[in-house]
């Protein structure tokens, strides 16, 4: 057979995957020694056979591949120079080491696929928790509110707005007299600008006397636009100003946003 034939053949891809008879080998050792240039194709082979190996295991050095055919061209040179005394059992050995250590290193990649899986919905479920344990919470915080609200110990004032300054803001306030605590709802009143704050106030009105119950912020809000205040003198009239961020020790009248009188 000449060269091409061999090539097109497919005898030297059987070759370097040992899986020729012992007289196809002999031929193709033959055929190597006969045609140098073959022995260029053989290696071109086993270079592909190294890149599919590492796109079966890629964690698998590449120069481990490379140690394993080069043991195998050893073998196979030692048949070159003592034919009689071929040892294919240590072919064969080979053959089957880079099959055996792919296989490994594909199910160590697996595994570590699937600890990151785990992991991830290991963080995903913790997630999930910490939002159902906030949403529980702010629930809870509503559901009190609510039987605030209903509870005939508080009595609702409304807090119009002051035509001059914001005709359309109003408040509403919760009011327990006899435990002097207050629920504010500030949800109709704007957002405050940057640097300023909304400050409530419990009024005498004549003469006028005001009394600063509190700032609505973060640290009185109860729940979303609900403010909570405690120890609130008896009030004539709830009032709310805009004023300087971390208020003011009276009131400043030309920024009165809301007001509304207790009744009787």
């Amino acid at each position: 057979m000449s060269a091409q034939e061999i090539i097109d053949s497919g005898k030297l891809e059987l070759y370097v995957c040992v899986s020729l008879s012992s007289e196809e080998i002999t031929e193709v050792e033959e055929a190597l020694i006969t045609y140098p240039q073959l022995r260029s194709e053989v290696e071109t082979i086993e270079a592909s056979l190294i890149n599919l190996a590492e796109a079966v295991a890629p964690t698998l050095p590449a120069m481990i591949w490379t140690y394993i055919l080069n043991s195998i061209r050893k073998v196979r040179s030692l048949k070159d120079t003592e034919r009689s005394s071929t040892n294919w059992a240590a072919i064969t050995g080979w053959a089957a080491a880079i099959v055996c250590i792919a296989g490994i290193f594909w199910m160590l990649q697996q595994n570590t696929a699937l600890q990151d899986d785990i992991q991830l919905t290991t963080t995903e479920n913790e997630q999930l928790r910490e939002q159902l344990t906030t949403v529980e919470g702010e629930l809870t915080e509503a559901n009190d509110i609510l039987t605030v609200l209903r509870s005939k110990d508080y009595n609702t004032i409304i807090l119009p707005g002051n035509q001059a300054v914001a005709p359309a803001a109003f408040a509403k306030v919760y009011y327990n007299k006899a435990e002097k605590i207050a629920y504010i709802d500030a949800s109709g009143l704007p957002t405050p600008p940057s640097g300023k704050v909304y400050q409530v106030w419990s009024l005498i009105l004549d003469p006028l006397t005001p009394t600063s119950v509190g700032l609505l912020s973060a640290v009185t809000e109860s729940e979303k636009g609900v403010y909570k205040f405690e120890n609130i003198p008896d009030p004539e009239a709830f009032g709310i100003t805009l004023e300087p961020e971390g208020g003011s020790e009276t009131p400043t009248l030309s920024q009165l946003y809301t007001l509304g009188t207790v009744a009787p």
